[in-house]
């Protein structure tokens, strides 16, 4: 087995060596190493990058002569000064079964990022996982050293296998958030090929490029997927310098990174840190010293149009008409001063030309506006027409009334400052939730789809649908929705205070969490799940409860949301056969065995998010993979029913609301407020979340 990913370190170094303004490195240093260019603030060697751990390579030879570019023992694949990216290759891990020998091996790799300039990306990898029985963990780290846990797994037969798109029949596929720069892998010892070894002997789990994963039935049949790259595969990283902002950074001017005559700085957008650029009209390299030049635009005609004489200036150009000529040089052209002309003359000239001028842009302009406003008419109405529009909003409106907004999709552009990253709130599997602000400075969440497929533009239908039957205290209102997208956006009632889960786990949260507050959230979000099992018309099953779907507000008040995976109860109950979705770790055993969701799915799914909020564990943690990750505590009588394995042993949620109420009420009683230590303590676990 190679060796896992070690903890980079590198020196700190000083840059004695001057810069070339031409170049992309410091003078005397290697420019390339094989076909791979190294740019500074990277270098190969001593003395040749920007001295900070992390940018210093080594060129090694890998046999044969070839010279590739290493940090430690990560292989380069090209590095990104535009983009503040690079390319490395990351190693597979996998879990295989031996029928003959019934053992299961398995390698499982790690990289660690810490105190150096990288972080993995979050927009453009994906954790992924393949096999026909496995589930595999990720456990991340930011810099501020909060752990991120997230599992993936998938399940097919060798019938159902099919070329395409990881959408969990073989393969699944999951994102991670900003800012890590850990991340390791481990496999559930309960999924190990054991029952598909005859079709499907090996699983395997990799954080890698989205853009170059795409998924094979070999990668189920044979081993092709850890022979490829020797078991590697592409991951993005972004890099930024430091771990200050700009405006502390330019205090330091020795260590200040942009100190090209005409760079610009400006704050990374995944973890700390600040990156360089060249100010406007200039180009080249803003780490180098006058590694800025200025664009000679007059070079560049077709990126900087000039049809008269053109002057190239300092971070710009002129563009002038020839002597004896008159004209917009840069729009149109230069012509004739006809100065000898006789001023009559020259009026009705000038006039005949500037009004047919005038009249041909004009019709120009019309006929231009009309063609791209009925092709987005078009566009507009097939969209529409395709998400059965008319139909949908007569129901919706009928369920709503007027209350249901249609917005348009520059409404929630401008709401959302053009989906700008800092507006992002959250997202899961089937999209990403945004703050807007309306023109009435109205708050709202918009839910926009990660994905284009079918799948996805179902999912959002779905949940438009349901949300519109619901209409409880208790669960997120729909406001609206746009439907002139490929994908419908929806429009949802905005919730201030976050999720139960960033209120449970989150290490910055300092306030005291009572009892009574908790008792009063696990009712609400009961009482919630009981309106869409027993009183929603037709009934509702939520099919993914968990802590960070139930939302809430600055008084706690719960908001239980997050539709996506939810479905109708349907009268033949043969239709229950779907494919699994749903969180690890609140998954129902049951559903998991016979993919048939039922009301007491949820009610185990709640099960586990009582069994959190009363004793702040997580649903599945890490404390190395070769230790119990599940919850392990005495629980109250009400959670232990909840989590029982079978569904008909479980109480309905309705059951479940009426005795949350009577604990709720049996905390307030006279007699117990006398000793409210005793009670809390019977949970084996103090009300405080403040755990160090």
């Amino acid at each position: 087995m190679l060796p896992c990913h070690r903890l980079l370190t590198v020196l700190l170094i000083t840059v004695t060596a001057s810069a070339t303004a031409s170049g992309n490195t410091l003078r005397g240093c290697p420019a390339t190493c094989g076909n791979v260019s190294i740019p500074y603030p990277f270098g190969i060697g001593p003395n040749c990058s920007f001295p900070a751990p992390g940018f210093e390579l080594s060129c090694n030879d890998t046999g044969n002569g070839v010279y590739k570019p290493f940090l430690i023992d990560v292989e380069f694949i090209n590095i990104s000064l535009q983009a503040a990216q690079a390319r490395i290759y990351n190693y597979i891990s996998w879990q295989c079964y031996n029928a003959t020998y019934a053992n299961v091996s398995s390698s499982t790799w790690y990289i660690n990022f810490t105190d150096n300039p990288f972080r993995l990306s979050d927009i453009d990898n994906k954790f992924t996982v393949v096999g026909c029985d496995t589930l595999a963990y990720i456990r991340a780290q930011n810099h501020n050293d909060i752990v991120f846990e997230s599992a993936c797994g998938s399940g097919c037969s060798k019938e159902n296998l099919k070329n395409g798109s990881c959408s969990g029949k073989g393969c699944c596929q999951t994102s991670i958030p900003k800012g890590i720069n850990y991340y390791d892998v481990g496999f559930d010892d309960e999924f190990n090929n054991s029952w598909v070894w005859e079709f499907n002997p090996c699983s395997y789990a990799v954080l890698a490029d989205a853009d170059w994963f795409k998924f094979s039935t070999a990668y189920i049949t044979t081993r092709e997927l850890n022979e490829t790259n020797g078991g590697r595969a592409p991951m993005v990283l972004d890099w930024a310098i430091g771990n200050q902002t700009c405006e502390v950074a330019q205090r330091n001017t020795t260590s200040y990174a942009c100190f090209s005559k005409h760079s610009d700085c400006f704050n990374s957008t995944n973890g700390p840190g600040y990156l360089c650029s060249c100010s406007s009209g200039y180009q080249g390299n803003p780490y180098l010293p006058n590694g800025c030049e200025d664009i000679n635009e007059c070079d560049l005609k077709e990126e900087y149009p000039c049809n008269g004489i053109c002057t190239n200036t300092d971070g710009g150009y002129n563009c002038t008409c020839p002597t004896g000529t008159k004209g917009d040089p840069k729009n149109g052209t230069c012509n004739s001063d006809h100065s000898n002309l006789s001023t009559s003359v020259k009026l009705v000239i000038g006039i005949v030309t500037t009004t047919s001028f005038a009249l041909l842009l004009l019709l120009c302009i019309v006929v231009y506006m009309v063609h791209e406003r009925r092709k987005l008419t078009r566009i507009k109405e097939e969209y529409f027409r395709r998400h059965g529009g008319r139909l949908l909003l007569e129901e919706i409106k009928s369920k709503q009334g007027l209350a249901f907004k249609v917005f348009t999709k520059e409404e929630l552009k401008q709401a959302t400052n053009n989906f700008d990253k800092s507006r992002i709130l959250g997202g899961g599997g089937h999209g990403t939730v945004y703050k807007g602000i309306l023109d009435d400075n109205h708050a709202v969440a918009i839910k926009k789809s990660k994905l284009i497929d079918d799948h996805q533009k179902k999912e959002f239908g779905k949940e438009m649908v349901i949300l519109s039957q619901i209409n409880h205290r208790n669960v997120v209102k729909l406001l609206g929705c746009c439907l002139e997208v490929e994908v419908p956006m929806l429009v949802y009632e905005f919730v201030s205070n976050g999720t139960l889960f960033e209120l449970i786990h989150d290490r910055n949260r300092t306030s005291h969490i009572s009892l009574d507050t908790r008792l009063e959230i696990a009712l609400h979000s009961a009482e919630a799940l009981a309106y869409l099992h027993s009183s929603a018309s037709p009934p509702i099953l939520h099919g993914d409860v968990k802590s960070s779907n139930i939302l809430l507000d600055d008084n706690y008040n719960v908001k239980v949301s997050d539709f996506g995976a939810s479905m109708f109860v349907p009268k033949d109950e043969t239709q229950f056969a779907t494919l699994v979705q749903g969180t690890c770790g609140y998954l129902d055993p049951e559903y998991l065995q016979t993919c048939q969701l039922t009301d007491k799915s949820d009610v185990y799914s709640f099960g586990v998010v009582l069994l959190e909020l009363l004793t702040g564990k997580k649903a599945i943690y890490f404390e190395g993979f070769d230790e119990e990750r599940k919850l392990i505590q005495d629980v109250a009588e009400l959670v232990r029913r909840c989590l029982n394995v079978r569904g008909e042993d479980r109480p309905a949620m309705k059951e479940v609301a009426d005795e949350l109420d009577r604990l709720r009420k049996c905390k307030q009683h006279p007699f117990l407020q006398h000793n409210p230590e005793e009670i809390e303590s019977s949970l084996g676990k103090s009300s405080s979340y403040n755990e160090k």
